[in-house]
């Protein structure tokens, strides 16, 4: 499973076989079926993981009590609640895999120590940083300025994958619309 993670990290850092044992030792394998929640609203996130394979979505409840996804992971990627992962602080998100997932996980003192300990993972982990404040502002501005239908095209033209594999009322929310509204939509393009 390590196989995975080091060959997307070497194509944009080289990598000595003391990487690699840093990497395989800091990484744990896991394996978590479908619609389970690996990291609960109300707890502080204990680990950031990578998707090799399976989609993963971040997901709190609004003042009503409805679910609002704000994230999902297609492979691969990592996720996590990242601010608090990172700051060791109580999240109000939920991780949910939502199909079957292989994963690779770390805890923060192992992601610490990682990146301290290799150069090569301290600039990996600087650019997987940076294309995250990329995307995030990407998404805040197709929100902002793209119709319910120009960011479902956009969605299922990225990431193809995702109309098969998650449920409709979570690619509604995480698009910002009701299931029906996107139900509308789908009919009509013919997708």
């Amino acid at each position: 499973m390590h196989n995975y993670l080091l060959n997307l990290i070497s194509q944009k850092v080289s990598l000595t076989e003391a990487d690699i044992d840093l990497c395989k030792t800091s990484f744990e394998p896991v394996l978590f079926p479908k619609n389970r929640i690996i990291e609960e609203a109300g707890t502080t996130p204990q680990y950031l993981y990578f998707v090799i394979k399976g989609f993963m979505r971040l997901f709190h409840y609004n003042e009503n009590g409805d679910e609002v996804t704000t994230h999902i992971n297609c492979p691969p990627g990592f996720l996590t609640s990242y601010s608090h992962f990172i700051n060791q602080t109580q999240t109000n998100e939920n991780v949910e895999c939502i199909t079957e997932c292989e994963l690779l996980r770390i805890t923060k003192s192992n992601l610490d120590l990682l990146t301290s300990q290799s150069t090569a993972f301290k600039d990996f982990s600087i650019q997987v940083f940076q294309q995250s404040i990329t995307y995030n502002e990407t998404r805040s501005k197709e929100l902002a300025t793209l119709t319910a239908e120009q960011r479902y095209k956009k969605l299922i033209e990225n990431y193809p994958g995702i109309i098969h594999h998650v449920p409709v009322q979570y690619i509604a929310s995480f698009l910002g619309m009701k299931p029906e509204s996107l139900s509308r939509i789908r009919k009509r393009i013919n997708f």
